[in-house]
């Protein structure tokens, strides 16, 4: 059992976070299903009352509507809030450079995001995807600046492979400038790829790990079934909370079967479905702080229960189980008992990172 206010170090830094950080992309209506202005209040209140520190929203989220929101909430507590914002998506779809990881965006994103948050720093900001385009020395140079300006505190990065955050970190430390402390990715019950490579990396370099989606987009709260299969291939921001998971190719028969499961553990422990989800994100080494997105106060209140709940290792079994995914390349070859044998011989070794 763990609370809001038994605060963990983010990463390689020594800044102090709460174990679930608040996401606010629900926090403003503008895309169709978020949560109004009073109980996006109703929700911050009940996080940051229990001792909650660490916000996350992005520059564009909710068409900028999320961080106006946020910054009034913090009005008055403001020094006690780890601010988390992003940076890359588009903000003008008729304008090139209003997206992506160069220096003209990064700088017009943060001096957007200061306005919006009505503040003068942020304390962690993070690239929110990689966009294949920005070289990675104008990137890490950029977001140096910002920090040696004061703008910003800390860096994070999002949605980018393990081996160009490794690559981007190495260069950070080789010429001193800022390195990487956080990373978001997606990742609960039925996104486990990252463990693959984003996880043993993130240990590896001192990033934090902050889930985004732990919940499957709320697929794993158990509110969907059989009947909800679909997807979708629009390229805009769906107007329904459905659309929106839809969007990411999770609600199919796989995922739902891994939802059954959650559930009937969480019959066997009397925690809700979304509680147990939660819970078994948090169980990973490399996981700082998941992050929680609600809608209402109610939702809001149900995910913090989860710091109550204790998994017994037959559930973290069973959820295992029912969620592993396939090995990949060169795992796939090296875990085989055959190359095992080839490489320790009969010797009983230690594995770090295991």
């Amino acid at each position: 059992m763990t609370a809001l206010d038994q605060y963990r170090l983010l990463g390689r830094s020594g800044l102090r976070v709460s174990p679930l950080a608040l996401g606010t992309m629900t926090f403003g209506q503008d895309w169709g299903w978020g949560a109004d202005e009073a109980e996006a209040r109703n929700i911050f209140d009940a996080y940051v009352d229990r001792g909650g520190n660490f916000v996350d929203t992005a520059v564009n989220y909710t068409n900028g509507a999320s961080e106006r929101i946020l910054g009034k909430l913090m009005e008055g507590r403001r020094d006690r809030i780890v601010l988390s914002t992003k940076f890359t998506m588009a903000r003008a779809p008729g304008d090139p450079n209003s997206g992506g990881n160069h220096r003209m965006n990064l700088v017009r994103s943060v001096e957007q995001s200061l306005r919006q948050l009505g503040t003068d720093r942020i304390e962690l900001l993070h690239l929110h995807a990689w966009d294949d385009t920005t070289p990675p020395d104008e990137v890490l140079r950029a977001l140096d600046d910002l920090v040696r300006a004061g703008k910003v505190l800390y860096l994070g990065i999002c949605n980018t492979p393990a081996w160009r955050v490794a690559q981007l970190q190495t260069i950070a430390d080789l010429r001193g400038w800022s390195p990487f402390v956080a990373l978001q990715i997606e990742y609960s019950l039925v996104e486990r790829s990252v463990e693959h490579e984003l996880m043993p990396m993130a240990r590896a370099l001192g990033l934090g790990v902050m889930p985004w989606s732990p919940l499957g987009g709320g697929l794993l709260s158990g509110k969907y079934g059989a009947s909800d299969l679909a997807t979708n291939d629009a390229a805009g921001v769906a107007d329904t909370r459905k659309g929106v998971i839809a969007s990411t190719g999770l609600l199919n028969e796989a995922s739902l079967r891994i939802a059954e499961e959650v559930k009937a553990v969480a019959r066997a422990t009397g925690a809700s479905a979304a509680q147990v989800a939660l819970a078994w994100t948090l169980l990973h080494p490399a996981v700082t702080a998941p992050v929680i997105g609600a809608r209402t106060l109610a939702q809001a209140q149900d995910n913090l229960g989860a710091l109550d709940v204790k998994l017994d290792p037959d559930h973290v079994t069973r959820l295992n189980a029912a969620s592993r995914p396939a090995p990949i390349f060169p795992q796939r070859f090296t875990e085989r008992p055959l190359v095992q044998q080839l490489v320790f011989g009969d010797a009983a070794v230690e594995r770090r990172g295991r």
